[in-house]
């Protein structure tokens, strides 16, 4: 069983300061370079399924989250105002009311639909000292959000979509879902009222998920206060659920903005604004990933993906030049010389390393190299060219798999 907040000091990637602050946990390099792997690939996925990114600042007026219904809903989840210019300017709770408003800002016709809008973006929750834990409650995050601006009959084709896209990164960073959670309204002033229209959001999410074959449970009060969501749930080492990803419909905030686009028929409609999170927070997900793979990460999100370990001093400079075939093909390497130990010492500290490549007398003089992978299997000696190129192909596709 791995705890992901004592192995991510232990390894490098994360700690947190009581100067800085409860909740607000700061990256380490190993750390940075394993979120920075996350982004790359989620904002690759998103441009090869249509989305669009924009950036939006961090902060808004009170009065930005009295229209899109935050502050009546989810006030006590949010940090207080603070008075800035002698207006009430409030950390984000949501990238959404940011979103709507960018939307609200061009005019928009039915054939710009669905209009799909991400951004990796910072927001604050004001979560009490109690339930904050390593990366999974943090006060501060980046989450990987998402807007679909669509009309009614483009909801379910989007929220499939997503459905798809959470699947396929699931398999790349080798995560399982323990289940697909429904999550319906429940009972008091949570929630905005809008009988019908709730009810036809979670007739859509329901019928995407029987059509798809996920098996779900059905979570009563867990919805967002603007709408049912399907919510994806994953465990840590001791059998704890939470939230990864998310997929909500969304009538409220549309309304609330005046939302519109011109139909085919030239007059004004108003859009089903659909939100979706891939991968969820960085910072959970990382949680997560540290949790199932206790540092020994998948080759493409390692913080160093190849060791060079030349066996003397006389083949150091073969191993800073193989590390600059890897550094210009994108991959994080490093030499680890004899200044460090015996091979054999290189060898176990380098063990959460995906790839070891060790440089003897022969192979230098023959341009070779002997790849050895983590866990010990020999893959034997090899050209040094196509060791970085099949390296590079491997994590290049985003592989599970080392070899």
């Amino acid at each position: 069983m791995h705890d992901h907040r004592k192995l991510g000091r232990e390894l490098g990637l994360f700690d947190t300061d009581p100067l800085i602050g409860a909740g607000l946990p700061y990256w380490l390099p190993d750390g940075a370079a394993v979120r920075e792997a996350l982004e790359e690939y989620i904002r690759g996925e998103e441009r090869r399924a249509g989305y669009r990114h924009v950036y939006s600042p961090v902060l808004g007026k009170r009065e930005l989250y009295e229209v899109s219904g935050h502050w009546a809903h989810y006030r006590d989840d949010m940090f207080p105002p603070m008075d800035v210019g002698g207006e009430e300017v409030v950390l984000r709770p949501s990238l959404c009311p940011h979103h709507a408003v960018i939307f609200r800002s061009r005019s928009h016709s039915y054939r710009e639909l669905p209009l799909r809008m991400a951004e990796l973006g910072g927001m604050y929750r004001g979560e009490l000292s109690g339930v904050l834990g390593g990366l999974t409650r943090v006060r501060a995050m980046q989450l990987n959000d998402a807007h679909i601006f669509c009309a009614l009959e483009q909801v379910a084709g989007e929220v499939e979509g997503a459905l798809g896209m959470i699947r396929r990164a699931y398999e790349a960073m080798g995560i399982r879902a323990v289940r697909y959670r429904l999550s319906l309204p429940g009972d008091g002033g949570k929630f905005v009222a809008g009988s019908e229209v709730w009810e036809r959001s979670v007739g859509v999410l329901g019928e995407v998920l029987r059509r798809v074959g996920v098996p779900y449970e059905v979570g009563e009060g867990e919805a967002a206060f603007y709408g049912p969501k399907i919510d994806v749930q994953v465990a840590d080492g001791a059998g704890r659920e939470s939230t990864l990803s998310t997929v909500q419909v969304d009538f409220h905030q549309p309304e609330r903005f005046g939302l519109q686009y011109v139909g085919a028929d030239g007059a004004k409609h108003r859009p089903v604004m659909v939100h979706r999170s891939i991968i969820g927070s960085v910072e959970r997900a990382v949680a997560q990933l540290v949790e199932v793979y206790g540092g020994a990460f998948p080759g493409w999100l390692a913080p160093v993906q190849v060791v060079v370990l030349p066996v003397s001093e006389g083949e150091a400079g073969h191993a800073e030049v193989f590390v600059e075939r890897c550094v210009e093909q994108g991959l994080r390497a490093r030499v680890d010389g004899p200044e460090r130990g015996s091979l054999g010492a290189r060898v176990r500290g380098a063990r959460l390393v995906p790839y070891q490549v060790v440089i003897g007398a022969k192979e230098a003089a023959e341009g070779h190299v002997a790849l050895r992978l983590r866990g010990g299997r020999q893959v034997g000696v090899m050209a040094a060219e196509e060791v970085v190129r099949r390296i590079s192909g491997v994590v290049g596709a985003r592989r599970v798999e080392l070899w």
